[in-house]
């Protein structure tokens, strides 16, 4: 094997372990056991194989940066392919700088479930409101809030725990 095909092989081996180790976490702290045990078999299998390829080769800097920088991507190639999957749900918090919008209602014209209480801010009431989305129709929903009200502020975060509500059925399925 050339020296060529050795330091593309450990470079690909490693992306494509790291890349199934990212996912396989990711998966874990979603609570997919199932998906993630899959993976994880998957993985090991690349691991050792790829660790077999580096160990033979070790001493050479060449081979060694080539693992590093194929760690590197495969974080990079894993994280950006957990982003397009977009798994679970996020929640989003409007703040809008009036207790008087029609934005409520106009979310769920839009097909959102919203919950809507007065708040207090530094200069005045406000209207708080909180919906649950889906993480791959987050950005739908913050580009529909931006379009009616530029001013709210806007805070999304992810649930860990997700019971009852307007979602309860739903999320049955």
């Amino acid at each position: 094997m050339s020296q060529l095909t050795i330091v593309l092989s450990i470079f690909g081996i490693n992306i494509a372990y790291v890349t199934i180790f990212t996912l396989r976490l990711i998966l874990v702290i979603k609570g997919r056991r199932g998906a993630a045990s899959s993976l994880a078999i998957v993985e090991v299998f690349i691991y050792l194989s790829g660790l077999q390829l580096v160990l033979e080769n070790l001493s050479s800097p060449v081979h060694m940066l080539s693992y590093c920088i194929g760690f590197g991507c495969g974080v990079y190639m894993g994280s950006r392919i957990e982003e397009k999957l977009a798994l679970g749900y996020s929640v989003v918090q409007v703040i809008s700088d009036s207790l008087h919008t029609s934005l409520p209602n106009k979310l769920r014209e839009h097909g959102y479930g919203v919950t809507v209480w007065n708040g207090e801010g530094r200069n005045g009431p406000r209207l708080i409101m909180q919906v649950l989305v889906k993480r791959n129709n987050e950005r739908k929903l913050l580009a529909c809030i931006e379009s009616m009200a530029p001013k709210a502020f806007v805070v999304s975060h992810e649930p860990r725990h997700i019971r009852g509500g307007f979602w309860a059925k739903l999320l049955e399925k």
